[in-house]
């Protein structure tokens, strides 16, 4: 189909800092105006679909989606943030006799498969006879500094090692949705990334250790268990932990982190060696109240179990990080059939009298015993650096971690970096060192990291990002160490509310439901240095209304 050129609105209907959906032809295109530059892009985010029209325009050509602040270049369509793994397409925009004009090839604007835009890889990769760059680990963040590494122009053999049998995936899917078929969550198949990408990916590969004297790794594979590199990026991410405790190893106690774990609790949910325990009608009992813990209930809350127990050692779940009162609107709103014990531990899982190997219940250390069929373990994650304890020539941190810089190179030691959940970088709003667990945080320093291995590179300075199923957003730094003070919008418990995380007169943080695009906005501002003060917030001040699209805006920003 040829391209077309339609005029899709009158001139004067779109001012400077403004963007607008508009119909192409049966499709729809979004156009935007940044000074007197006119540009035109998809008209929607090639994540999870949301209208970017509904986002965030930055005067230095930002457009962020509304719902999980993917980020796109709205002059070129490149991705600039993650989540989003394509770009956007970008249309030709002009201006002529008092209407805008729009060129486009219209296959381009429909929300379908089309509207994913393919990367440009370089021709004449290198991929047989460099080292490159050996990249441990499969999942957010080395999936993204591929993408990375090849639409900056770098031409050299890429190694994946990941202990994972499948690909990178979308691991925010597997407590969202318990997904059983590998396929449906990969993020690029193993055919894209060889025949595309040039990627040499060994799944189902343990590194056993690295050794940066002689730059090279060692698996567990046999035949070729040494593998050279000339830049290695550490992304092992982390292994879900188990409580110390009697029992914690029974066959179906469970956790969650890798596509077998979602497999296993799927079929565990669905039969059962507990006599009794038929179909879906199953007694489950979940250990923690965090997001994946969360996630996970409320997805199985929809399958009919007989009934969900949840224990926290808080007094409401997520307490540490969103504080009480939100954290007490967050459990009315995603803890509908659901029994929480909180304030308490767990003394011990106990076997079942006819079969030794099986849980039978989970018992609270005030005595209270709870039946169970399935037992899950959402009780945090550890750093999966083992491999590096003994003669890698990096040091870890007491929880783990490995200390980075502002390029998320490790400290001390030639062409290595690290990132995602093992990372302790540098923070953007006060550089102090820490590490954050989160698939999105993963994602953006693997983009980083990608961006300055092919010369491009520039401090990482993103805002972390976080989301749940049930629509929570949250930007900023977490924990109840990064503020005094929460001031709040609304009201938690009925799903529509804006909370402020405050320290001192600074908002650090924020938390949503139900007000969308405030995340993506706040941290946008954050960003460019324009949050207002936590004293304008409690007086009034509405983020949406304040200006970072415009050409005054943008003088504001760079002047700082």
């Amino acid at each position: 189909m040829a391209t077309k050129t339609i005029a899709v609105m009158n001139d004067g209907d779109l001012a400077d800092g403004q963007m607008k959906e508009v119909e192409f032809d049966g499709g729809k295109v979004l156009v935007a105006r940044l000074g007197d530059k006119l540009v035109s892009t998809s008209a929607y985010c090639t994540h999870y679909g949301a209208s970017l029209a509904k986002g965030v325009l930055t005067a230095d050509g930002r457009v962020v989606c509304p719902w999980h602040g993917a980020c796109f270049n709205v002059c070129t369509g490149d991705i600039e943030d993650a989540p989003a793994l394509h770009a956007i397409h970008s249309f030709k925009a002009h201006s002529d006799g008092g209407k805008i004009h729009v060129t486009a090839d219209p296959k381009f604007t429909k929300k379908d498969d089309n509207l994913v835009r393919q990367p440009t890889i370089a021709v004449g990769l290198n991929t047989e006879e460099s080292s490159g760059v050996v990249i441990v680990g499969g999942g957010s963040g080395t999936i993204h500094a591929i993408e990375s590494l090849r639409e900056n122009g770098y031409k050299d053999r890429i190694t994946v090692l990941t202990k994972e049998n499948n690909v990178p995936i979308d691991r925010t899917k597997l407590s969202k949705a318990l997904p059983t078929d590998v396929s449906k969550v990969e993020l690029r198949s193993a055919a894209e990334l060889k025949e595309k990408y040039g990627v040499n990916i060994r799944t189902g590969v343990t590194v056993t250790g690295v050794n940066t004297t002689s730059k090279t790794v060692t698996t567990d594979s046999t035949g070729d268990s040494t593998i050279p590199y000339t830049t290695l990026i550490l992304a092992p991410g982390s292994f879900p932990r188990r409580l110390p405790i009697p029992g914690a190893d029974l066959s179906n106690v469970y956790t969650l982190r890798f596509m077998e774990d979602s497999q296993k609790i799927e079929q565990a949910c669905a039969s059962s060696k507990i006599a009794g325990a038929v179909g879906l009608g199953k007694r489950l009992v979940i250990i923690g109240t965090s997001f994946i813990s969360m996630e996970v209930a409320g997805t199985l809350s929809k399958k009919g179990p007989k009934s969900i127990d949840m224990i926290g050692m808080e007094s409401v779940p997520f307490e540490t990080i969103l504080g009480e009162e939100v954290g007490k609107g967050m459990q009315a709103v995603m803890g509908k059939g659901i029994t929480f014990h909180m304030n308490t531990g767990v003394q011990s899982i106990e076997a079942s009298s006819s079969d030794p190997t099986v849980a039978c219940a989970v018992v609270l250390k005030d005595g209270t015993r709870l039946e169970a069929d399935v037992v899950i373990m959402g009780v945090g994650v550890r750093p999966a650096t083992d491999f590096l304890e003994e003669n890698s020539g990096i040091k870890l941190e007491k929880d783990g971690g490995v200390l980075v810089d502002e390029y998320l190179r490790v400290s001390g030691v030639d062409q290595v970096y690290a990132i995602g959940d093992i990372a302790v970088f540098p923070q953007t709003e006060n550089m102090t060192p820490r590490r954050i667990e989160h698939w999105n945080v993963a994602g953006n320093h693997g983009r980083a990291v990608g961006r300055t291995i092919a010369g491009n590179g520039k401090p990482f300075a993103k805002i972390p990002i976080f989301w749940s199923a049930q629509g929570l957003r949250y930007c900023g730094l977490g924990g109840k160490a990064s503020y005094d003070e929460t001031f709040i919008k609304g009201n938690p418990s009925e799903g529509k509310f804006v909370a402020y995380y405050i320290k001192g007169n600074k908002v650090v943080a924020l938390a949503s439901m139900g007000n969308d695009p405030i995340m993506s906005k706040t941290s946008e501002l954050m960003r460019l240095g324009l949050m207002p003060s936590a004293q304008e917030i409690k007086g009034g001040t509405d983020i949406l209304q304040v200006d970072v699209s415009t050409a005054q805006a943008k003088a504001k920003f760079t002047s700082q």
